[in-house]
């Protein structure tokens, strides 16, 4: 056995429960994937997207119904080595990719006010605009399960709002364009160990920013969020997913304000006449 199909072997017997299923549970339960698809799988040469990509192969050739996959990788400035390791990587696990250049990390390294959300629009920008050329109807994203529930908790803590990670949301500005997450019921645990069993390494953060000043990476917001997460699923295991089930469990009768798709903002006053708010005994 090629090491290539080792790998393969290690998503359906060792990580089955832990990562496959729960992959094709995303897909299923949050319907992110029609017969004719043409899905542009997004590779930024980290864990989450490799895993993704190959997963999404995986799928294609046991899948019920056709789709197609397009693997693209984005170069937006990385070094030399940093794209040798894509490159040897998506070889090993024999994941044919496509990679196209920018200059977006010339471009975000002047710019002193947010930086990283800059990059991460003209990433966003980039690959819908690649992945349609290749007449993509979807591009797919490697965030996982950690990734949502640290943004609903950010967004409580530094965003004065409830808000998540979306599984799947279409384009406002790239019509017929579609973004979907399968890896949204997948634990980063997981991903870890999926990596560390099969001993492959893969970029992390390969940004100038990063390479500059890494000894500040865990000042960041996200850092912050997630060692709390990890600090409090210490005493109660179910933290995590709790977060996560209560973005399911909305119950708009105990929200004091919310906002419509359409942006109107409502208060729990307009009915309260009407139903009232009960307390609960």
């Amino acid at each position: 056995m090629e090491r290539y199909q080792e790998i393969e072997h290690s998503l359906h017997k060792r990580f089955s429960k832990t990562i496959w299923n729960r992959f094709v549970g995303s897909i299923k339960q949050y319907e992110l994937l029609s017969p004719g698809d043409r899905v542009a799988v997004c590779i930024s040469g980290g864990k989450d997207s490799m895993l993704l990509a190959k997963c999404m192969q995986q799928l294609q050739r046991v899948s019920d119904f056709p789709f197609e996959l397009r693997f693209l990788v984005m170069d937006p400035g990385y070094l030399p080595a940093n794209r040798a390791l894509i490159e040897e990587n998506a070889a090993a696990l024999r994941i044919p990719i496509e990679i196209f250049e920018t200059r977006i990390f010339d471009v975000v390294y002047k710019i002193n006010n947010n930086p990283c959300y800059l990059c991460a629009r003209m990433r966003r920008g980039w690959l819908y605009t690649e992945a349609q050329k290749r007449g993509c109807n979807k591009i797919a994203l490697g965030h996982h399960f950690d990734d949502v529930i640290e943004t609903v908790v950010m967004s409580m803590l530094y965003g004065s709002q409830i808000r998540t990670m979306m599984p799947k949301v279409r384009s406002s500005n790239y019509p017929g364009m579609e973004l979907i997450r399968p890896l949204y019921l997948v634990r980063e645990r997981d991903v870890l160990r999926w990596k560390d069993y099969n001993s492959l390494r893969f970029l992390q953060c390969a940004c100038r920013f990063t390479e500059s000043a890494a000894e500040e990476e865990h000042l960041s917001k996200r850092a912050e969020v997630k060692s709390l997460i990890a600090a409090l699923e210490k005493g109660n295991p179910q933290v995590g997913m709790n977060i996560f089930r209560s973005i399911h469990n909305l119950k708009l009768e105990t929200i004091i304000g919310y906002t419509t798709l359409d942006g109107v903002r409502h208060s729990f006053l307009e009915h309260y006449g009407e139903t009232g708010a009960r307390e609960e005994e």
